[in-house]
């Protein structure tokens, strides 16, 4: 049955999902209960599945964290959820030294199927601890999975899959989508899309555009606008992060002979750099001109006023775009 929904709602009903399949699934954070979380992911769960199985916490990341290890130690399928992107510092001990190497440190005997809800990026006009995109620094952590959905029906599809990994899974939630609609089959089976392949979203010949996210709509205006121009861009829905499917990029680029990677994280040392690098090392004979990235800057997220300039908006993936073609 397919239902038009916003992306918030669409994970709001995977978690109900997730939760009536396995008795396992608990979920815990801070206001997730009666309140039902500050964006209201989890309204209306605890009421229905009770204060046992949807916990509310106190305002201790790396507590929530830590119950959540021993919860998985005991054979449950915790799901945390970190209020905002940037609270997600006083529990990165517990996650890149236990998360992400129980697993390996016990010779594969002990599982950590843990995911970690995050609400990232910029768009809603909060400041610092609240508008950041943290997902680089869980990427380069050997033992985690790190994902981002971009639209309701992967919302509903990818939450569902990763509650069901039995890996460690960073699950990034683009907070300024929350409230863009789309069609979810609420009855898609978990398995009809691999959690860790990336969408090609739009068919073009003359550049492709790698982004995640937040940014994957804004990637599809420029393609709509570009194409107006007469311009043919490829957009490609990242939607892991780590693993990454080069695969995908790989054969696209070839294709085009272009490539654009954009994110709203800093774009030094960030995720755009390593596919430049890994692209760059496949694809050499098939580029036309450099790898490019357009990112945010590497400062620290900026006041409301100023988050227009900060963030890559249309203009600036078309300006990468015309400098590639132009090359």
């Amino acid at each position: 049955m397919n239902i038009n929904m916003p992306l918030g709602k669409a994970l709001n009903a995977g978690l109900r999902r997730a939760l009536e399949d396995d008795p396992k699934v608990l979920l815990l954070g801070e206001d997730i209960g009666a309140l039902g979380g500050v964006f209201r992911i989890t309204d209306g769960l605890q009421k229905d599945f009770g204060p046992q199985r949807v916990i509310d916490t106190p305002l201790a990341e790396s507590g929530i964290i830590g119950t959540a290890i021993g919860l998985a130690m005991r054979g449950f399928r915790p799901v945390c959820e970190i209020q905002f992107d940037g609270f997600i510092y006083p529990a990165f001990d517990q996650i890149v030294s236990q998360v992400a190497k129980l697993h390996y440190r016990t010779g594969g005997n002990v599982r950590m199927p843990i995911t970690i809800r995050v609400p990232y990026g910029g768009g809603i006009g909060a400041i610092e601890h609240h508008s950041e995109s943290p997902e680089g620094y869980f990427a380069q952590t050997a033992g985690l999975r790190v994902v981002t959905c971009s639209n309701s029906a992967d919302a509903h599809l990818m939450i569902r899959q990763a509650i069901a990994s039995d890996d460690p899974v960073l699950f990034f939630e683009p907070k300024r989508r929350y409230w863009d609609k789309g069609e979810v089959d609420l009855g898609a089976d978990p398995d009809s899309f691999p959690l860790h392949r990336a969408r090609t979203l739009v068919e073009g010949a003359d550049a492709t555009v790698v982004t995640y996210g937040p940014l994957v709509s804004t990637v599809v205006q420029a393609a709509e606008v570009a194409a107006a121009e007469g311009i043919s861009i490829e957009v490609i829905d990242l939607r892991s992060i780590s693993p990454l499917d080069i695969d995908t990029i790989a054969a696209s680029t070839r294709k085009t002979g272009r490539l654009i990677v954009t994110h709203e994280a800093s774009t030094f040392m960030g995720i755009g750099a390593e596919i430049a690098a890994r692209i760059t090392e496949r694809c050499f004979y098939h580029l036309e001109a450099p790898v490019l990235r357009v990112g945010g800057f590497a400062i620290p997220y900026p006041p409301a006023k100023l988050e227009k300039f900060f963030l890559p908006d249309v203009d600036r993936i078309l300006d990468a775009v015309d400098r590639s073609i132009a090359a």
